[in-house]
C-alpha cells in the first residue's frame, strides 16, 4: 500500500476529505511535496510557522537541547533551563501583572487551565464567550467556542457558559458579580478575522475589573506578531488577568500556556496541592525551540514590516469576486459569494503552488497569513497567484 492508501487507513481523521498532500520538506516560507513541488505556505501551520520553517537558529536550539536532555520528570518540579529562560522572556515582554507562566502541550490546554484558575480564584463558575469563537476541542474549550454545529454531538457540556455576539454591548450587561470570567480571542480568527471595537473591549475590561471577573485574552492564533505587534491586546491598551498562547509559542514544536499574576497562579498549588498538572507541558525541547523562535522574529525586526505587507494585500486583492476583505496585520479573510466559490478558488491556489484553506465559522472566506518572514515582493507574487487563481476557477 502507498502512503496515502496507509494514511487513509490508520491515521484518524478528521474530515471525509483531508488535503491529502504529501510533504517531505520545508524551508522557509515553503513546503515541498513528494514530487518535489514548492508550496508557499499561505497559512503558517495555522499560525504557527510565523518565521517560517526550518530556521537555523531554531534547528540549532533544538539539537543542543535533545543533547542534553528531553523528558525528565512531570512539569513543575525539575528547574529545567528551557522552561526558565522562556517563562523569564515572555514574561519581560509582556506587562507586570503577567509574570508567572504557566506551560502546557497545547492551545486548548491553556484553555482549560484558565477556566480552572478562573474557578479558582473567584470561586465562581458562570463564564461569558462569544459568538463563531474558536478555543479547542477539549471538553471545557469546546463548551467556550461559539458555534453550535461542533458543540452539539458532544452535548451534555459544561454549564454556566454564556455566548454573546462579538462588539455586541448586550454582553457587557451579563458580566455581574456572579461571572468567574469573560474569555475572548483579540481577534476572532476562525470567524474570519473579525477585531473588536476599541471601545467595546476597554468597557469589557472595565466592567470585568468592577466586578471581580477575570478577563481571558485567548492569543492563540493572534499572538507573536501575526496583527503588527508582538501581542493583539496592545494595541488596544487593555491588559488581560490571564493571557493564552500557543502555535507561533513553539516554533513548530507542541507548546502552549496561560500566563498571570503569580499570586493568582499560586491558587493552584493548594487546596488541592497539584491543582493542575500534567506531564509533557512545558517540554524542555519545545521551549528551547520556542524561545530560539521569538529571539529570531524580534532580531529580524519582522514585526515592524507587517504594516507594509498588509498594505500590499489591501491594495492587490481587489476582485468582483471578492465581496470583502478583512486584515489584521499579515492575516486576511477573502470572501466570497459561498463555500462552492471559495472551495473553487482554494483548489486552483492548490494547484498554483499555494497552501490555502477556509475559516472554520466562515467557509466563504479564504486564509490568508503567510509567514511573517514573507518579503513584500513574495507576497505581490501570491497575490498575483491568488488573482489568476480566482479567474481559473471561473467564479
Amino acid at each position: 500500500m502507498n502512503n496515502r492508501a496507509l494514511f487513509l487507513q490508520h491515521v484518524a481523521q478528521t474530515s471525509d476529505a483531508p488535503m491529502g498532500l504529501e510533504m517531505v520538506s520545508a524551508k522557509g516560507i515553503y513546503q515541498y511535496d513528494v514530487d518535489g513541488k514548492a508550496y508557499v505556505d499561505l497559512i503558517s501551520g495555522f499560525s504557527v510557522c510565523n518565521i517560517g520553517h526550518g530556521h537555523p537558529q531554531v534547528l540549532a536550539a533544538i539539537e543542543k537541547q535533545i543533547t542534553a536532555y528531553m523528558h525528565l520528570i512531570v512539569y513543575g518540579e525539575f528547574i529545567q533551563t528551557p522552561q526558565v529562560r522562556y517563562a523569564k522572556k515572555l514574561t519581560d515582554l509582556l506587562p507586570d501583572s503577567l509574570n508567572c507562566v504557566y506551560f502546557t502541550n497545547s492551545g486548548a490546554e491553556a484553555v482549560e487551565g484558565a477556566m480552572k484558575l478562573a474557578k479558582r480564584v473567584t470561586g465562581r463558575s458562570k463564564m461569558i464567550c462569544f459568538d463563531n469563537s474558536y478555543h479547542g476541542s477539549t471538553q471545557g474549550a469546546l463548551s467556550l467556542i461559539g458555534d453550535e454545529y461542533f458543540r452539539q454531538s458532544f452535548r451534555p457540556l459544561l454549564p454556566g457558559i454564556y455566548h454573546h455576539r462579538f462588539n455586541d454591548p448586550v454582553a457587557l450587561e451579563a458580566i455581574d458579580e456572579d461571572t468567574a470570567c469573560v474569555i475572548m480571542e483579540t481577534v476572532q480568527a476562525e470567524a474570519g478575522i473579525i477585531r473588536p471595537d476599541p471601545d467595546w473591549i476597554t468597557a469589557i475590561r472595565e466592567k470585568c475589573t468592577r466586578t471581580g471577573t477575570l478577563l481571558i485574552f485567548d492569543e492563540i492564533q493572534a499572538g507573536f506578531g501575526r496583527t503588527g505587534h508582538l501581542f493583539a491586546f496592545e494595541k488596544y491598551g487593555t491588559v488581560p488577568d490571564i493571557l493564552l498562547l500557543a502555535k507561533a509559542l513553539g516554533g513548530g514544536m507542541p507548546l502552549g500556556a496561560f500566563i498571570a499574576d503569580k499570586k493568582l497562579m499560586r491558587q493552584l498549588t493548594y487546596n488541592p496541592v497539584l491543582g493542575h498538572i500534567t506531564t509533557f507541558g512545558g517540554h524542555p525541547v519545545s521551549c528551547a525551540a520556542g524561545l530560539a523562535a521569538l529571539e529570531v522574529l524580534l532580531e529580524g525586526d519582522y514585526i515592524a514590516g507587517v504594516a507594509a505587507k498588509e498594505k500590499v494585500l489591501k491594495s492587490k486583492l481587489r476582485h468582483p469576486a471578492i465581496k470583502k476583505l478583512r486584515t489584521a496585520g499579515l492575516w486576511a479573510c477573502l470572501e466570497f459569494a459561498d463555500f462552492e466559490t471559495n472551495k473553487k478558488v482554494i483548489d486552483q491556489c492548490i494547484q498554483a503552488g499555494l497552501i490555502a484553506d477556509w475559516f472554520l465559522f466562515n467557509p466563504a472566506g479564504l486564509r490568508i497569513g503567510p509567514p511573517l518572514i514573507i518579503t513584500e515582493k513574495q507576497l505581490e507574487e501570491v497575490c498575483d497567484k491568488i488573482l489568476l487563481s480566482i479567474e481559473k476557477a471561473g467564479v
